[in-house]
């Protein structure tokens, strides 16, 4: 995943801009960097670390003191090193990105074998996504063309922050999957996926920028390029686990929708457990939501160690993340013996962690532990976003279950079968998954319920992962 933030103000936006980039610390622990234009010497200054052991700001405590310039452009990145640098004929530009390029060997062996270009090899041999990015706005005369050309050819999904000396370029991918918002303050204005980003630094929220809308950001103000397409799938899962508490996306409050979510499970739930829990962080407001509506008491059976692991990512290595995993999360005994929970979490992948969970519960006392995913089975990997660098869809828990009931892997038209909370089929899995998990019962959020929760025409949300339908 990843997140950025650009600034242009009438004064130095050096501190606005680190400030901006640290808020989206939560999209990503690999990298990171700030990129600024200078235009007393005509330079673009950039700088990027890695940031897998220390955080954005103490990384970056130099550069926040070092650099100047009326516009810049950061990120946060759980993968490649960006904001890259780039001259070209259209100049001097520095440029990041959020999304996934499906067909990154295909484009990339086009434009070499075409354009004879060559590409720098990131240290596990991948290409850089954002340069890819870059050579295809190359490819055309103007910037506007090249990102749209760029946007055009990528098989999956593009947002991208373009810093030139002449102003800053926000292009939100084709069908906004990912959200781009301005904001704005008396003298200054900034793009932000996150729009809490902004707030303590004094802006206010001024627009979205719709699907495929190319706005242009300057010391005049921000003036629209290319219109914004009818057509929309922002990403669901936003509200259910990526995006942060205080930050709302096409109108909709994550943390009023997760807590929407938690009153609509428990209005078609049937236990009657002593206690409500969430798993801290991103399952707690549903659990208050449930407790709420259901009039079960909600407790902290376990609570998060926020001191040294403050962010919500983890390690991409998976035995590394199931270790720090269990480190976070310290239990408390006398709210978890003798006791019937209810424990909600916002989804299950592999089911690893949480069934470890479930047995340290056993251990410590609990009398049962039924389970409460806020969304519904994830059935298909991703095809828009890095959420996650997994290498098979059969790392997946419910893949998994249906291949044992199958007899083998299965069409996607099986899967859709296996989507559907009213077939047969689905009703198997998820017996199936209660069973290998050892929970006592397992019910996950119905689609239907989990969209009207969050309150936006489902034919704009993306529901790719549960339903395979694009």
């Amino acid at each position: 995943m990843g997140g950025f933030f650009g600034v242009v103000s009438q004064e130095d936006c050096v501190f606005d801009l680190f400030y901006g980039v640290d808020y989206h610390s939560h999209l990503g622990t690999r990298r990171a960097g700030m990129a600024v234009y200078d235009s007393e010497i005509n330079v673009i200054d950039k700088a990027i670390h890695n940031i897998s052991n220390s955080p954005f700001r103490t990384k970056f405590s130099s550069e926040a003191q070092s650099m100047r310039g009326t516009m810049g452009i950061g990120c946060i990145s759980d993968f490649e090193a960006q904001p890259l640098y780039v001259r070209s004929h259209h100049g001097q530009f520095a440029i990041t990105t959020v999304g996934k390029i499906n067909n990154i060997e295909a484009l990339t062996k086009e434009i070499m074998d075409e354009h004879n270009i060559h590409f720098f090899a990131m240290s596990n041999g991948d290409i850089n996504p954002t340069e890819l990015v870059a050579s295809l706005i190359n490819q055309k005369e103007n910037l506007v063309e090249g990102i749209r050309y760029a946007q055009d050819k990528i098989d999956g999904s593009i947002s991208m922050l373009v810093l030139t000396p002449k102003g800053i370029y926000a292009a939100r991918d084709k069908l906004g999957r990912t959200p781009i918002v301005v904001g704005r303050k008396s003298d200054a204005m900034c793009f932000s996926f996150e729009s809490f980003a902004y707030l303590n630094l004094g802006y206010h929220d001024y627009k979205e920028l719709g699907p495929g809308e190319i706005a242009v950001m300057d010391s005049d103000g921000l003036k629209t390029l290319v219109q914004p397409g009818k057509d929309m799938k922002i990403c669901t899962f936003l509200w259910i686990y990526y995006g942060y508490p205080a930050s709302s996306y096409e109108g909709v409050n994550v943390e009023v929708a997760r807590y929407e979510c938690g009153r609509a499970l428990a209005r078609r739930d049937h236990v009657q457990p002593d206690i409500v829990a969430g798993v801290p962080d991103s399952g707690v407001p549903h659990a208050m939501g449930y407790a709420h509506e259901s009039g079960i008491m909600y407790t902290r059976p376990f609570i998060k160690y926020t001191p040294t692991w403050p962010r919500s990512f983890m390690p991409t290595h998976q035995s590394k993340r199931q270790m720090i995993a269990k480190m976070k999360l310290l239990p408390i005994h006398d709210l978890i013996k003798d006791k019937k929970m209810l424990l909600i979490d916002d989804s299950i992948v592999r089911g690893t962690q949480l069934s470890e969970t479930t047995q340290f519960l056993y251990e410590s006392g609990a009398k049962e532990v039924h389970i409460r995913p806020a969304c519904p089975p994830l059935l298909f990997g991703c095809k828009y976003l890095s959420f996650s660098r997994s290498g098979s869809e059969m790392e997946l828990i419910t893949r998994r279950v249906i291949r044992e009931l199958e007899g083998g892997d299965v069409s996607d038209d099986v899967l859709r079968e296996y989507a559907d909370p009213d077939s047969e089929k689905y009703h198997r899995m998820v017996d199936a998954i209660c069973e290998k998990l050892n929970f006592t019962s397992l019910k996950y959020h119905r689609l239907d319920d989990m969209l009207e929760a969050i309150g936006i025409d489902p034919s704009k949300m993306c529901t790719y992962c549960w339903n395979g339908e694009e």
